[in-house]
């Protein structure tokens, strides 16, 4: 089984070539960071049209690279949503003109659905296990219980955890993304120098609040004796704020293992995806916490973390073999919740 996979929700063109037996034939990622830098954000219009100009490219590359051709195929998935609906239109058209043209299956995959696949694909990890999902856009606890089959245990009220990131780095004058800047700051720097909050911390439940870090993050900036802060003053701010975070997600993991072992008495495993997941320092304190209650962490290689279309080839190779595909009538959706169940985290309540 062999399925081509397309992804376009934000800002990163991308396509791969993944099989059954969960090689990566292919993988090609063209990021758009320095399109976007210059804005300190993603701007939509910007990232559809760069997916437009890109896509047919990549794909051709990637089914070169594999030693392939379209014939081969037995499905082509592409993101189908949540992100930004200009990108989606892009994949999501692509893919179904390839359905269409070559007779193979048409796979519409959640993004968040091929971030929660992905320690499959790599590690073959069996269902069920718990899932942090953590990104620029997105930061839940959720119960992978199988395809399709999700249960949110937690997400935030809020900013979700790479935002909190990219704003904490503009602030301190690091640039657009925040992730990687922060980090090697942090690295550096005395986590102890400047006393940050850890919004949700102690509280009953999963969910997640980084509004208040933020805030805080901008008066410890005040408080300084020049508008601009030294080099010493940034790598203190940054380890403070990263030790916070990462005080917070091991705090509510923490929680998430207690209800998803009163759910499951058989699963054992914590998968870390999204973007944040290449935090090195994150990752640390989820294995230690993973350690200390008897699961074990399973993180992805840093490059199937980030936006990348293994994952959705994967997805799709997953759903390919239930039988769930797709009609090409299907309407991207920039809005897809994994659990559309679950409850909202508004009335949650946030206190520093």
């Amino acid at each position: 089984m062999i399925v081509l996979g397309i992804e376009t929700s934000c800002d990163e063109t991308a396509a791969a070539i993944v099989d059954g037996e969960r090689r990566i034939l292919a993988n090609r990622v063209l990021s758009q960071i320095d399109e976007h830098r210059p804005f300190g954000g993603i701007v939509p219009e910007i990232a559809a049209r760069a997916h437009l100009d890109h896509i047919d490219r990549l794909i051709a590359e990637a089914l070169a690279a594999a030693d392939i051709d379209f014939a081969q195929l037995d499905g082509v998935a592409a993101t189908a949503g949540p992100g930004l609906i200009g990108g989606l239109l892009v994949g999501v058209t692509t893919a179904k003109a390839i359905a269409a043209v070559h007779d193979v299956p048409f796979l519409a995959v959640n993004h968040l659905e091929g971030h929660a696949l992905t320690a499959r694909l790599t590690d073959d990890v069996a269902f069920p296990y718990l899932m942090l999902l953590v990104s620029g856009g997105h930061c839940q606890l959720l119960v992978v219980e199988g395809v399709g089959n999700y249960r949110r245990l937690g997400t935030t009220v809020d900013d979700a955890i790479g935002e909190a990131f990219d704003k904490a780095a503009k602030m301190l004058g690091l640039g657009f993304p925040g992730g990687p800047p922060v980090e090697r700051e942090a690295a550096r720097g005395n986590p102890e120098r400047f006393a940050l909050p850890r919004p949700m911390k102690g509280r009953p439940g999963c969910h997640f609040s980084f509004s208040g870090l933020k805030t805080a993050l901008r008066r410890a900036i005040e408080t300084l004796p020049t508008d601009a802060p030294e080099a010493d003053d940034v790598a203190d701010l940054c380890a403070a704020f990263q030790a916070a975070v990462g005080d917070v997600v091991v705090d509510r993991s923490a929680n998430a293992i207690k209800t998803f072992l009163e759910i499951h008495s058989h699963g054992d495993t914590l998968v870390v995806a999204g973007g944040v997941a290449a935090n090195t320092a994150i990752r640390k304190r989820l294995a230690a916490l993973a350690g200390d209650k008897g699961f074990k962490l399973v993180a992805p290689p840093m490059e199937l973390c980030t936006d990348n279309a293994a994952m959705i080839a994967w997805a799709g190779i997953e759903r390919l073999r239930l039988g769930l595909t797709d009609g090409l009538d299907f309407r991207p959706r920039p809005r897809w919740p994994l659990d559309p169940d679950a409850p909202p985290a508004v009335g949650a309540g946030v206190k520093a």
